[in-house]
């Protein structure tokens, strides 16, 4: 999870409240599995986790949850398709080499996905960079251009025209700035791309391999 505070995980609060309780989960960079243990604790979920680190396994085995060592770029294909309710990737799309193909893995072995990741638009940034002259750092994008595993920043727009490219069916979204709780935003309105620090996205496929249980909104339509 690249750049986002420790003690601000208002983001972890939202996706407890987007998952179902008793759901099939798979959390991608799980980390030391703070998220995942609390969705067994509060969710009741079938949890599981990949992460790359090896001391961060070995810190969520040791609290007894499941989770393998691998590559996201390369292990999900370990995964059947429709193996989960939903695939969660956290403050991490934009440290992948492929971010594309990554969306839609998570969407082929689940068939829901809540991505979050920090928002390049937002005002700081841009005034970071009118002002600076050099890439950013803000609170959301604490290190610099040379440390950061950051790779593939983006705005709310772009991913947007990401989902739109793909396909996919934005069921929600958040916006997330500073310490505040989550609120629920449009994304496609043009000042979100200027007010979020941070965004979360609940997605599904245009066609469901399982009918949802309850019908959700859809912000495309």
């Amino acid at each position: 999870m690249i750049g986002f505070r420790p003690e601000a995980r208002h983001d972890f609060d939202e996706i407890l409240r987007l998952v179902r309780p008793g759901a099939r989960v798979l959390d991608v960079g799980c980390g030391e599995g703070v998220l995942l243990e609390r969705l067994y604790r509060e969710k009741s979920v079938d949890g599981r986790g990949v992460e790359i680190g090896p001391d961060a396994v070995s810190a969520c085995l040791a609290k007894g949850l499941a989770v393998m060592q691998g590559d996201a770029e390369r292990d999900l294909a370990e995964f059947s398709d429709a193996s989960f309710d939903y695939a969660i990737l956290s403050q991490t799309l934009q440290a992948m080499r492929a971010p594309r193909t990554v969306l839609e893995e998570l969407l082929r072995l689940a068939d829901r996905a809540i991505v979050s990741f920090p928002n390049f638009g937002h005002w700081r940034v841009r005034m970071s960079l009118l002002r600076r002259g050099r890439m950013p750092e803000t609170r959301a994008l604490p290190e610099a251009w040379w440390e950061t595993s950051n790779i593939h920043l983006c705005t709310l727009r772009d991913f947007t025209d990401l989902c739109a490219d793909l396909g996919l069916r934005i069921e929600a979204a958040s916006a997330l700035v500073r310490d505040r709780p989550a609120r629920p935003m449009n994304p496609l309105d043009m000042i979100e791309n200027w007010r979020a620090e941070q965004a979360l996205f609940l997605l599904s496929r245009r066609t469901p391999v399982h009918p949802p249980e309850t019908e959700q909104r859809d912000l495309f339509a």
